[in-house]
């Protein structure tokens, strides 16, 4: 298995022109059917979310950081994946990332649905990398794991010109998604390739530093997030153990 920082240098190496291919492969236009941004069954929306870009939304639509965001619930005991919890039933213990906050049905705090059916977003300039990149991500064929099950992947570069699938030079995935297969323009396809390369170095930079950062703590019967700039409380404050 290769090193963070190995797959952050092939990350960082990534050609916009050979993903924006495979994108072009693939087709995309989103339809606004909000399936991205929506409760599934009993899961509420998870969409993750970097330190800053939870900042850049409580600058854009002056909300508090709980507001925006909320520990990502997974391995939390008492979190989405766990029927236990605290003693007030409430999560407890440590996680490393931050997820979108849901609103009481599980879908994104910020996804509006108009009349017709069809969704947006209240801060679509502002939204984050995994939300501009949905539903493609990049893998690597090391450390980095994608977004959940793919439901179609094209090979980038020379395996690409050679027929070949592997993961040994990346791929890109697609998850499901109704907008997939649909035509994209090459100028979509290549802004969309940019912001694809920008979150996989991102992830990568994100989980060293977490890392590197990271400290056992004792949550005393709350949760402490483990992010790139240090430990947290769940209302983005420090955590002062």
């Amino acid at each position: 298995m290769q090193s963070l920082e190995a797959e952050l240098e092939r990350a960082q190496g990534l050609d916009i022109a050979d993903i924006a291919d495979a994108i072009e492969s693939i087709g995309f236009e989103c339809t606004r059917c909000g399936a991205c941004c929506k409760a599934e069954a009993d899961d509420p929306h998870t969409a993750t979310v970097f330190p800053d870009e939870v900042r850049d939304l409580e600058d854009a639509t002056d909300y508090d950081w709980r507001d925006v965001a909320r520990p990502m619930p997974y391995g939390l005991d008492g979190g989405e994946s766990d029927g236990g919890g605290g003693s007030d039933g409430e999560p407890t213990g440590e996680t490393f990332e931050w997820a979108l906050q849901t609103d009481a049905c599980g879908d994104c705090a910020f996804y509006e649905e108009a009349d017709d059916g069809t969704g947006a977003c209240s801060v679509h300039g502002d939204r984050p990398l995994i939300c501009e990149t949905y539903p493609f991500s990049v893998g690597l064929g090391g450390t980095s794991q994608p977004m959940g099950e793919a439901v179609d992947s094209v090979a980038l570069g020379a395996q690409r010109k050679a027929g070949e699938t592997g993961d040994e030079e990346g791929v890109v995935r697609a998850h499901e998604c109704e907008g997939l297969g649909r035509d994209i323009s090459r100028e979509d396809a290549e802004d969309l390739a940019a912001a694809l390369k920008e979150r996989a170095v991102r992830e990568l930079a994100e989980a060293i530093a977490v890392r590197d950062e990271y400290e056992p703590t004792d949550p005393d019967g709350g949760v402490v997030v483990h992010d790139s700039e240090g430990a947290k409380r769940p209302d983005g404050s420090a955590y002062d153990g």
